[in-house]
């Protein structure tokens, strides 16, 4: 069940009075299809098998496709060339076949042409040079046309309505775009090329994200200036705050693409805003700047549109799974378009999130869903408390939901108590509680977890010798980091394609994330000894339990050789650990099989390592006589 509500479902297109989004589809081997609702309801694929609808620019992807009197452009996961789909016609494509990704393309209908953001790979050992091009839309056989170039990344071109201005997103090295970045417009003359291009704000200490022009002509755009992720206007003055507020209207841009709030009418919008970490559908008249709650119903993610008085989202709740949900401005009534296939789960088995605020370093707090266990065919014996898994999120500068998610459910519904940390450098919180990290990774979000999962021990919701964590990514990492500088508090760990190594993932990583870890860290070399310091395989032993790794063989984020330099250090050291490899897989799991293979084995490490005995799993590690002391 797990692995069938893995699908992922995003980017919502509109076009004219069809609906297109993206599922990436575990039973399918982790494809990413476009799907289709027209006006009178009818579903369908628009993009035939084997198409894989999926970017690699930034490595993390995103805004794969755009539509344009219904014909389909999109990335090709395969080749990364750009595909044109007319209705009813096979992929056609219309750039050439080389080392060039390219993503977050917009129309440009009057010069018959795609603008994106494109990065080019062709000389082998230089960084990926990114620019914004101009594609033909009948296609030429050429790569594209460079219009913007001079930043080492772009992001977000979008066209005003008349097509005579461009407005996009840049950055430097070694920002990143929730750090700080700038916004630019320029003109586009008669045959599209640029004049007058001028930075119209942002910075190194301003992050604008999510360029959108009204239909009158105007620009927004979301811009943490006051500390907070806000919309503002672009006046001749400057940028003109919408609806001042202590949230957040936007979210930390993994993916290009990411899309929080969207065009209802010239002087309304529909928004996701975010208050204390949890997300809500809202509506903002721009003449007056007076907003109100939508609906309750949904808690809106990562993709957000509007058509025909409605917004659509992809979204869910603390008992539905994420779906692409329509929600009408009027009455807020939310209905489901398309959601996962897999049965609906007896609500007496669902755990329900309650957001904790717990003490933590420095005399601040830090914040956490705790899911508590819940069985309606089990009790535990009088006296007994639940063994507790704490999960560190990826990023780290992302953040965890209350939204429903089967996987926690998998484990509360087995006996253990979870508790899913935003600790501080988290996203939803404020710019200031997202700087927490700023050279602090690996105390800061260590801390955190150390401190939540005391904080349950103390509220008695947790039993303090069976606490495990477990985290992918930057998330892996911190579970690293956190057995390796806090022996004793955790007795199990489980790494997802998890960092050991700083120094290594600073020489062989993307582009994108190639300079992250200055501002997470500090410069290199010149704090080599820090990188040193926090880095888990240079205190191995320090570690005392055991831990069970996950690692997709083709992670070029996250190489394999970290997961395996671990691995035998630890089994050099005598400790029990176990290490399950995916051909085929990159940095996070997409095929259905090797998700639940995932799940299982950690259930399985964990039964060895507490003591208790659970259904055989099909595969899974083994442990000989593992031990916590």
């Amino acid at each position: 069940m797990v692995a069938a509500a893995a699908v992922r479902f995003g980017q919502l297109v509109v076009d004219d009075e069809t609906l297109y989004w993206v599922e990436a589809r575990p039973d399918e081997g982790g494809r990413s299809v476009i799907v289709r609702r027209t006006s009178d309801g009818r579903i369908a694929d628009v993009t035939p098998p084997p198409a894989n609808v999926r970017s690699r620019v930034h490595e993390y992807g995103g805004a794969a496709f755009v539509v344009s009197e219904a014909t389909v452009y999109y990335a090709e996961f395969a080749d990364q060339r750009l595909y044109r789909l007319r209705p009813g016609g096979a992929p056609e494509p219309i750039t050439p076949a080389g080392d060039w990704f390219y993503a977050d393309g917009c129309i440009d209908r009057q010069r018959r042409r795609l603008v994106c953001v494109r990065e080019d790979h062709t000389v082998p050992g230089r960084e990926a040079v990114t620019t914004l091009v101009s594609v033909p839309l009948e296609g030429s056989g050429s790569p594209g046309q460079i219009v913007a170039s001079g930043h080492d990344f772009f992001s977000s071109p979008r066209l005003s309505p008349d097509g005579s201005r461009l407005a996009w997103i840049a950055w430097r090295h070694p920002q990143m775009p929730w750090d700080g970045t700038e916004l630019w417009i320029g003109e586009l003359a008669a045959d599209g090329t640029l004049t007058r291009s001028r930075t119209v704000a942002g910075g190194d200490s301003e992050a604008i994200l999510q360029p959108v022009w009204s239909p009158d002509g105007v620009l927004y755009v979301a811009s943490d200036r006051s500390g907070w992720w806000n919309l503002y206007r672009v006046a001749p003055s400057g940028l003109e705050a919408v609806h001042p507020m202590a949230a957040e209207f936007a979210r930390p841009p993994w993916q290009i693409g990411t899309s929080t709030w969207a065009f209802v009418g010239p002087s309304r919008v529909v928004a996701a805003v975010a208050e204390r970490g949890r997300w809500r559908l809202v509506g903002i008249d721009l003449t007056t700047g007076a907003l109100e709650r939508l609906t309750e119903s949904v808690e809106p993610g990562e993709s957000l549109t509007a058509m025909a008085g409605r917004a659509v989202v992809v979204g869910g709740n603390a008992v539905t799974p994420d779906a692409v949900v329509r929600v009408d401005l009027t009455g807020g009534v939310a209905d489901i378009i398309r959601g996962p296939a897999v049965a609906p789960v007896p609500p007496e088995f669902l755990s329900q999130p309650d957001a904790i605020e717990f003490p933590t370093g420095g005399g601040l707090s830090a914040h956490a869903f705790h899911y508590p266990p819940r069985n309606p065919d089990f009790t535990a014996p009088a006296g007994e408390r639940p063994p507790l898994v704490v999960m560190a999120h990826g990023g780290p500068t992302a953040a965890t939901h209350a939204r429903f998610n089967l996987e926690i459910q998998y484990w509360t519904s087995r006996g253990f108590a979870v508790a899913d940390v935003n600790y501080g450098g988290s996203s939803g919180y404020g710019r200031a509680y997202r700087q927490r990290l700023a050279g602090q990774w690996g105390v800061v979000d260590v801390m955190d977890c150390v401190n939540a999962a005391k904080f349950l021990v103390a509220q008695g919701e947790a039993d303090e010798h069976r606490l495990a964590i477990r985290g992918r990514s930057a998330g892996g990492y911190t579970t690293l980091a956190t057995l390796a500088f806090h022996p004793g508090v955790f007795r199990a760990g489980a790494s997802y394609y998890g960092v050991a190594d700083l120094e290594l993932l600073l020489q062989d990583t993307h582009k994108f994330e190639s300079r992250y870890l200055e501002t997470l860290v500090g410069r290199y070399p010149a704090d080599r000894d820090r990188y040193r310091a926090r880095s888990p395989i240079e205190h191995v032993d320090r570690l005392s339990c055991p831990v069970v790794f996950f690692q997709g063989l083709e992670d070029r984020v996250v190489p394999p050789n970290q997961a395996r330099m671990m691995a035998d250090a630890l089994r050099a050291k005598g400790l029990p650990v176990a290490l399950v490899e995916f051909p085929g897989e990159q940095h996070g799991f997409r095929k259905a099989e090797n998700i639940a293979t995932c799940l299982e084995a950690e259930r399985a490490f964990y039964a060895s390592v507490f003591g208790f005995a659970p259904p055989a799993p099909a595969v899974g590690p083994t442990l000989d006589a593992p031990s916590c002391d």
